[in-house]
């Protein structure tokens, strides 16, 4: 009997949020260019086919990104992780938060247009990394697992270029927009590229030299909202439809680079 009362509670919630969702302005969820934008646009095709309207805004500006949700353009957001809105919200005034567990984790890599092999690295030669703290944070973490460079302990991802204690090979760090490291692969020996802007610009993640595929919760792309938007029924809707097998397989056959997270099916 208790089954079957939390079943027909479920069902009855799940008929007043698609009841609201269905209803009024379509719903706006701002998300990157690339495969986080292909996997938005299938959540939202699946959502229309349940008779929910969703509207997909993709901008290839991550500050602009959360500028959208803070002013009320768009409802949502979804292409960060909490370590990166946490970094926003102190630095341009926001006051957004992730709405729900369920998201995507994107691997970053080091990669190279000059070698084949992390071994063939010589004295002197460039490495690029992302001028984004977090990113920055994780392509050095990379750079001393591959062990090119060792870091001062205990840092984790507040760790700076500054922090490296041993460089042997007298590698040159250079610090670039997260978007233009895959670019610099013509001019530097090595760079380290989220998989985010590899995959539009045309990389393929296999190629990469060694990758990152930490599972962290700090890391997993979530939908970002302001506080009085988290509860809005029609963002509810959409994370439902999300949150589902559909969606999951969509990730592992599409995107298989990318990793599901918090879904609960």
């Amino acid at each position: 009997m208790k089954i079957l009362r939390r079943t027909a509670q479920a069902a009855g919630l799940w008929l007043a949020l698609t009841a609201a969702a269905f209803a009024g302005e379509p719903l706006k969820i701002a998300t990157s260019a690339g495969p986080v934008g292909q996997l938005a646009s299938f959540a939202a095709k699946l959502a229309k086919e349940k008779g929910q309207d969703v509207k997909i805004v993709e901008l290839s500006d991550w500050v602009a990104l959360n500028e959208v949700v803070n002013s009320g353009d768009v409802d949502a957001n979804l292409f960060q992780h909490a370590t990166y809105l946490a970094l926003q919200n102190r630095q341009r005034g926001f006051n957004l938060v992730q709405v729900d567990k369920v998201g995507v984790i994107a691997p970053v890599g080091l990669f190279s247009k000059k070698i084949k092999k992390l071994d063939d690295i010589k004295s002197g030669d460039s490495v690029a990394i992302p001028n984004e703290p977090l990113n920055g944070a994780r392509g050095l973490i990379l750079l001393e697992r591959a062990g090119l460079i060792k870091l001062a302990p205990g840092k984790g991802f507040s760790v700076s270029k500054f922090d490296i204690i041993e460089n042997p090979k007298n590698l040159k760090i250079v610090e670039l927009d997260p978007a233009q490291t895959y670019r610099s692969l013509d001019d530097v020996t090595l760079a380290l590229v989220n998989i985010t802007y590899l995959i539009p610009a045309g990389g393929d993640p296999k190629s990469a030299l060694i990758v990152d595929r930490t599972v962290d919760d700090g890391l997993v792309l979530r939908f970002t909202a302001r506080p009085d938007k988290k509860d809005d029924p029609r963002l509810k809707a959409f994370i439902q439809v999300f949150n589902s097998p559909e969606v999951k397989q969509f990730i592992e056959e599409k995107i298989p680079a990318f990793i599901p997270a918090g879904f609960s099916s």
